[in-house]
């Protein structure tokens, strides 16, 4: 090998080591800027999930207040109801007596009678009756809406009225159901089994019965 060619190979070789060496510093500097970014994105994604953390601790929070609101408003509604409810047996009693009075003739309109027997108890929001020992008695319901229960329940009370109340076992018993609001089916169904419906009219109950209609003794 001539000196021209050893330099030549030196040459070659130094060259060679400084692209290696560049080449490494390179890798180095990408391995640090990639260790960078993967400190980076560990730090954001932590970030997000103490950010999501917050945001489900929030959430229940707000579950536990609206929680805690529908369950006050349910208590709310219900007293509503309890209310409404009272005042429109108040509103109702005095129509009532009236029409007890002037129409079929009732000596006698007590209201909220309860009695127990064997136990069990009924309750009729208005009894009225005649002096007479076998007249007729009139059994009142008063529901501010009117729905199926409360016809079943004054089947109930008709059938039965006789055994908690034994001082009026020989009249004929007669229902009326006195209500602020009631769909056309359940009123059709109250009428054409012979009880009496009265609704709200310019702020009294009056009796609302179709021409022709058959009031059932009980």
């Amino acid at each position: 090998m001539t000196d021209q060619e050893l330099r030549d190979l030196v040459a070659s070789l130094a060259e060679a080591q400084k692209k290696t060496e560049l080449e490494q510093q390179e890798t180095a500097r990408q391995l640090r800027e990639s260790n960078l970014e993967t400190d980076r994105q560990l730090q954001e994604t932590d970030r997000q999930l103490q950010e999501t953390d917050r945001q489900l601790q929030e959430t229940d929070r707000q579950l536990q207040e609206t929680d805690r609101r529908l369950r006050e408003l349910g208590r709310q509604i219900g007293g509503l109801g309890d209310k409404f409810g009272s005042f429109t047996e108040g509103l109702a009693l005095p129509s009532m007596q009236k029409i007890l009075t002037q129409r079929f003739n009732m000596d006698v309109i007590a209201p909220r009678l309860r009695s127990r027997r064997n136990g069990h108890s009924l309750e009729v929001d208005v009894l009225a009756y005649s002096h007479a020992p076998d007249g007729d008695a009139y059994v009142v319901e008063v529901k501010s809406h009117l729905r199926e229960e409360a016809l079943e329940q004054m089947r109930k009370i008709l059938r039965e009225l006789r055994d908690y109340f034994p001082e009026h076992r020989n009249r004929k018993l007669h229902g009326i159901l006195a209500t602020v609001d009631v769909t056309d089916d359940l009123r059709d169904r109250v009428l054409s089994e012979g009880i009496y419906l009265a609704r709200i009219h310019d702020g009294q109950f009056e009796l609302q019965v179709p021409e022709g209609f058959q009031p059932r003794s009980f």
